[in-house]
């Protein structure tokens, strides 16, 4: 369990470098951080209950079942906040994502990021493709379309034009 958890936490970090222009929050990698502490400590806790039944030691194994419901405690305390704060935490990624789609100009690094996501997700603006009509790079080009990362991958000729929405 130990090396799942630190190879989920070594994923997030990685996978973050791609999306860092989203969260620009650098707390938004205390979860991964918590997650590889979390394994060093169950690998800890691991070995002291495979010591502990190798020496049939009723202390150690009570102190195993003790450090257990410790840790059950607080992973249902950790499932109870994140319940309560995922609306805060959704509407602080979507305003960082208008943000960041605000700036998009078809050639800065944050325009590299936002093509990339689209294409990655498969999806197109924020919430929907509507999402692009109010940014400065639509009023800009006045051609009436989304950058090309919007297309759908088995449209050939796509064109990013709102009048063909099947496409996008």
């Amino acid at each position: 369990a130990a090396a799942g958890l630190s190879y989920v936490g070594a994923y997030v970090i990685n996978t973050y470098k791609s999306y860092d222009n989203f969260l620009q929050d650098k707390y938004a990698l205390l979860p991964a951080v918590i997650i590889i502490c979390v394994a060093v400590v169950m690998f800890i806790i691991g070995l002291i209950g495979c010591c502990a039944t190798f020496r049939e030691s009723r202390v150690g194994l009570g102190l195993f079942l003790a450090i257990i419901l410790v840790i059950f405690i607080a992973e249902v305390a950790a499932f109870v906040l994140g319940f309560v704060y995922r609306e805060k935490v959704k509407t602080d990624v979507q305003g960082t994502m208008h943000a960041v789609f605000e700036k998009y100009d078809g050639k800065n690094p944050e325009s590299t990021v936002v093509d990339y996501l689209q294409e990655q997700l498969r999806c197109c603006g924020v919430k929907n493709y509507s999402d692009w009509t109010t940014t400065q790079w639509f009023n800009s080009t006045g051609n009436n379309s989304v950058p090309l990362s919007c297309c759908r991958q088995d449209m050939k000729n796509c064109t990013g034009r709102l009048d063909q929405p099947q496409e996008l």
